[in-house]
């Protein structure tokens, strides 16, 4: 396909409704014989033997699943949707993939907060699992799992984007950026004063 057909596809997939051509055009910046063209190519391209079609629907385009592959699309529609993470359930999962493993009781200190109950539900849905205990404490460290590094995408945790660029201030700042940079996510910069 053209890169103006590509370009055309790409926005009939991501668009929640349907597109007419005046808005195709003004999002590629092109009109007449060329993007009448480019879509031509698209609904080639999601031909009969696709799965895929585009469709004139409510005075627009969209791309859409052919009705002979209803059945098996209503399948994954039915399937229970995968929970969204709250913002405290993201920071507690960030805190321990940097930092694990780690404990709840070092959690709250960074977070503020108990992070009980987050735990419990990162733990219930695969994305924290034990770790032994803490040898001076005895309490139970936490690490990140495989799971989670399926659900973000990464192949290790040495993926994880750098955090050279976060602001860390207050009491524990030190204290954090020195966990950091043992755990070999920041280069050795001096932290900066609390």
């Amino acid at each position: 396909m053209s890169p103006l057909a590509r370009a055309v596809e790409a926005l009939l997939f991501l668009s929640p409704e349907p597109l007419d051509v005046d808005t195709l055009g003004e999002l590629t910046e092109t009109d007449g014989l060329e993007l009448q063209a480019a879509i031509a190519e698209v609904r080639r391209h999601h031909g009969e033997g696709s799965g895929l079609e585009v469709a004139e629907v409510a005075d627009g385009l969209a791309l859409r699943t052919r009705a002979s592959v209803a059945a098996v699309c209503d399948r994954l529609r039915e399937r229970p949707r995968e929970d969204v993470l709250s913002p405290a359930a993201l920071e507690t999962l960030a805190i321990v993939a940097y930092l694990g493993p780690i404990s709840r009781p070092e959690i709250g200190k960074l977070r503020g907060v108990a992070p009980d109950a987050v735990v419990a539900s990162l733990v219930e849905r695969g994305l924290l699992d034990e770790a032994g205990r803490d040898g001076s404490s005895g309490a139970v460290l936490y690490e990140t799992t495989v799971q989670m590094q399926q659900r973000f995408g990464l192949r290790s945790l040495e993926e994880l984007p750098p955090i050279e660029g976060f602001e860390l201030t207050g009491d524990e700042a030190e204290a954090i950026r020195r966990r950091l940079l043992d755990a070999g996510h920041l280069d050795g910069q001096a932290a900066p004063d609390a």
